[in-house]
């Protein structure tokens, strides 16, 4: 895969250091035997946050009032649009049955979980869609109990519009606590939930951490690290429309890759003359934060084919992969390792980010080469059944028998010998298929 890099990154996201590691095990210790006292505490010291955890429909109802209308209105079109497209998925998850052999039925059910802990980001931005992203497609897939907690912010509790999206989307309860808290809270049952069965949602090292430690009993959507996004583009796309886009998805934080292989020396020199200026334009924090993302992690790689581009995406497996580029039907059914996909100049990550309703919670770190991000799916448990007559009992108990012997396991033979035996005589006397 012939490369040259134009830009490379000096550095690389921090991984989870050890001493988040070690903070997050004592607190979550803490947080399991004290619960609700403790994690009061916590939000008190570490939040800032002196009022109830539990909000209450009164101050929904507040908050909603506070929201303007025409912002309402922007957050239901992005509700739908999600809860649409998680309502399409949830129909290709379908209960069937097949009859492997005469007598022999199996089948496979979709259960919703019954708890869902939807963890909401606070901190530097207020993210409503993300509220919108766990909350909505947990209430389409079913899920009969939604937590959802979001760090206060500035000792105002949970923004109005933050609140109004959880409430849309259908949380069943709201907790104003983040952090390691926040996700003991969901984990636990405090402050009147009860335990969660699976927790979902984006947060900082804490957080991610946190969901680490807990995985295992609990289910999480997936291991999250920094956001990241790659740009695949040819000579037919626009310098200042890729810069702006690479230099919008580094604001997310110093810690957010971005990267972009093409095809187009010229393109690629505009792209790399024009960044900064972009940077230098924002308001602050997110100039200091997209300035460091690019020049710690940013890269421009020079490629010589599509193929290349191609396989350079494969590689990075990015969590946003975006091709400006000819000839779009070719890079959708090529392009095999990313979180989400979008196709085409006039298609931008932030609408994705926001309101074009496929899932923004996406996997990172290259975890887009074994998994995809948060849907539906991720709330349904495909459970199996079987059920035997006396058609297939000879053949099935015979085969069982057979194989738990070779396998030394006695116990499990004899339990296939006893039903052939209880079998009706007819059933026995059926010659062996085998």
């Amino acid at each position: 895969m012939p490369m040259t890099y134009l830009k490379t990154a000096p550095g690389q996201p921090p991984q989870t250091a050890a001493d988040v590691a070690d903070t997050v095990q004592l607190m979550l210790a803490r947080l399991r035997t004290g619960g609700a006292q403790v994690a009061l505490e916590y939000a008190r010291t570490l939040d800032g946050w002196k009022g109830e955890i539990t909000v209450t429909r009164d101050q929904i109802a507040a908050a909603t009032a506070r929201v303007p209308q025409a912002l309402k209105d922007d957050i239901d079109w992005a509700h739908d649009n999600i809860s649409r497209f998680a309502e399409a998925q949830r129909a290709t998850a379908q209960d069937m049955q097949i009859e492997l052999r005469p007598g022999l039925i199996a089948g496979q059910r979709q259960i919703p979980l019954g708890a869902a802990g939807c963890y909401v980001p606070g901190g530097r931005y207020s993210h409503i869609a993300s509220a919108l992203m766990s909350i909505a497609t947990a209430r389409v897939a079913g899920v009969a109990d939604i937590t959802a907690c979001s760090p206060p912010c500035a000792g105002a509790g949970i923004p109005d519009a933050m609140l109004y999206a959880m409430d849309q989307a259908g949380a069943t309860r709201i907790l104003t606590i983040g952090g390691v808290q926040g996700i003991a809270a969901l984990a636990f049952g405090l402050f009147g939930a009860p335990p969660a069965d699976i927790l979902v949602g984006p947060g900082n090292a804490y957080v991610a951490e946190a969901k680490r430690q807990l995985f295992g009993p609990i289910g999480i959507d997936m291991f999250a690290g920094p956001t990241d996004s790659l740009i695949l583009a040819d000579d037919t796309a626009d310098a200042e429309t890729v810069a702006a886009d690479l230099v919008g998805q580094a604001e997310h934080g110093a810690n957010s890759p971005v990267w972009l292989a093409t095809t187009d020396p010229a393109l690629a020199e505009a792209v790399l003359d024009r960044i900064p200026a972009l940077i230098a334009d924002l308001p602050e924090p997110n100039r200091s934060a997209a300035a460091t993302a690019w020049a710690d992690l940013g890269e421009v790689a020079l490629c010589d084919t599509p193929e290349d581009m191609a396989d350079f995406a494969d590689q990075k497996a990015p969590e946003h992969l975006h091709v400006q580029a000819r000839d779009l039907d070719w890079w959708r059914t090529r392009l095999r390792a990313y979180g989400s996909l979008f196709l085409g100049e006039k298609t931008t990550v932030a609408f994705g980010d926001k309101a074009a309703g496929p899932n923004h919670v996406l996997p990172t770190s290259g975890a887009a080469r074994y998994t995809g991000g948060l849907s539906v799916h991720k709330f349904l448990k495909t459970v199996t059944w079987q059920e035997v007559d006396d058609r297939a009992l000879p053949d099935l108990a015979r085969v069982t028998a057979s194989l738990s012997r070779a396998e030394r396991m006695e116990g499990h033979a004899r339990t296939a010998d006893i039903r052939l035996a209880q079998a009706t005589p007819e059933a026995q006397a059926i010659p062996s298929a085998g």
